[in-house]
This record gives C-alpha cells, sequence and structure tokens, in this order.
C-alpha cells in the first residue's frame, strides 16, 4: 500500500461549501468503510482540508475523490502527497503494514 496526505483546496466560498459540507462527510463515510481513509478534516483557518489515505495507487484515491461531492459541484481542487510512513505510534502499526 502506498500512503498520502490530500490537502482539499476550496475554490468556492464557505457558504457554498456549507451547503455541500453534509453530503461531502456522507461521501467519506465510503472511503472509511473501503479503509481508504484514516483520517480528515477541516484546515484552520477554514480554506480547505486535510485527509490521510491509503491505497495500491494514485489512481485509486484520484478515482474516489473525483466522485466526492466537492469536485463534482467544482467547489475544491486536490492535491495528493505521496509520502513514505517511518516512524508511528503502536497503535497505528495496522495501518501502515
Amino acid at each position: 500500500m502506498k500512503h498520502f496526505i490530500i490537502l482539499i483546496h476550496y475554490k468556492k466560498s464557505v457558504e457554498e461549501i456549507d451547503k455541500i459540507l453534509p453530503l461531502h462527510r456522507e461521501y467519506l463515510q465510503k472511503g472509511y468503510k473501503e479503509k481508504l481513509l484514516l483520517f480528515s478534516g477541516p484546515r484552520i483557518p477554514r480554506n480547505g482540508g486535510i485527509v490521510a489515505a491509503r491505497a495500491e495507487d494514485i489512481n485509486t484515491l484520484k478515482t474516489f475523490f473525483n466522485n466526492d461531492p466537492y469536485y463534482l459541484n467544482s467547489a475544491a481542487e486536490y492535491e495528493f502527497i505521496e509520502f513514505t510512513p517511518v516512524n508511528k505510534q503502536d497503535f497505528l502499526s495496522e495501518w501502515f503494514s
């Protein structure tokens, strides 16, 4: 598995984002059920979000996020950063194995 941080950059106002937010969070639950996502949340200041994920390849993640309501409503763009985890807390061993 490859590991990624995904930075979400809002392209619309926070007011517009808030209209889509429930659909976005509901969609992300699919990624949690598939064990694709580890965590997610809004950035501070609220100009986007951050997601930790794992997948066989970056195309799997891009396909997933291409179906995100933020993307489908042209409300956000995504920056995919692949990394190699070296150190971790013991309780994360299963995720990074």
